[in-house]
């Protein structure tokens, strides 16, 4: 059987520009809130583009082995998990700026570490075990919950990483029996599927082509970065993939001050850097 020649340098690149796909996609969610796009819209579109997008992509290679798989409930737990993550990510950033959010979520690595011990009974370090309070710690320094500003609405991002975290578990216990590119169609089919059926409960007709148009580059941003991470992996092994995937913290900064006039504070940088120092040191660990 014939096998793929690995060029890690090249993963590395898809993975940055994966990072770069997804920085977009949060900043242009969070232009879409301000336009008031309804989220069952959002997210129903945001899942018919993938699923168009990654039939195109994949169908002259897999035809239909794409449709092959082994294991349908955790294929429809991941397309619900999923719509979950989009959802909650939507909501956040109607109430958080984009580089702050985007840092938040780089605790998906910590949040995967203290739930695999909780729920897989993994062994985990002290020293793993001080990253993950670490990181955890980064995050309220960011969200503030006893400042003047906050309210309940700034702590959506720690369910989306809540989420997020359950949603890496399961992808992990699926690779081993499933294709990467059938699991990435299956999720976009499933997420348009459930969000379909809830259509005729929460229809809103967007108003005017900026709703249509925000909506449309959310699918096109969310679909080519997950794809181009799915490329990185193919190329690169994952432990040296992972200290890349924090150049999104700086894409996501420089969009939100690009499109948003919004710059992190001193307290929010000192946050953000608390989190990614924990968080790479954390893929460190993992790796060695």
């Amino acid at each position: 059987m014939s096998t793929i020649a690995r060029r890690p340098s090249l993963g590395i690149i898809l993975a940055i520009l994966a990072t770069l796909c997804f920085a977009l996609l949060d900043t242009v969610s969070k232009y879409a809130g301000k336009l008031l796009v309804p989220v069952l819209m959002a997210i129903w579109l945001r899942f018919a583009i993938q699923t168009l997008m990654t039939m195109a992509l994949l169908w002259p290679q897999y035809r239909g082995r794409l449709f092959q798989t082994q294991a349908p409930r955790a294929q429809l737990l991941r397309g619900l998990l999923m719509i979950g993550s989009f959802g909650f990510s939507f909501l956040s950033l109607m109430f958080i700026p984009v580089g702050e959010f985007t840092a938040i979520m780089m605790l998906i690595p910590l949040a995967v570490t203290l739930l695999a011990s909780l729920i897989l009974r993994e062994r985990v370090s002290p020293l793993g075990w001080l990253l993950v309070a670490g990181g955890f710690s980064g995050a309220l320094i960011v969200i503030r919950p006893h400042g003047s500003d906050f309210h309940l609405g700034m702590l959506l991002p720690l369910l989306s990483v809540l989420v997020n975290a359950l949603l890496q578990i399961l992808t992990s216990r699926m690779v081993r029996t499933e294709d990467p590119g059938v699991t990435h169609f299956y999720t976009g089919l499933i997420g348009l599927a459930c969000t379909s059926l809830a259509i005729p409960l929460g229809w809103q007709w967007l108003s005017d082509w900026q709703q249509w148009a925000a909506s449309a580059l959310m699918g096109l941003f969310g679909s080519t970065g997950h794809y181009l991470l799915i490329k990185a992996f193919q190329q690169t092994p994952a432990s040296r993939i992972a200290p890349y995937l924090y150049a999104q913290i700086g894409f996501a900064t420089l969009a939100g001050w690009a499109v948003f006039g919004h710059a992190p504070d001193a307290l929010a940088l000192l946050g953000i850097a608390v989190i990614a120092l924990c968080g790479l040191t954390s893929a460190r660990l993992h790796r060695g």
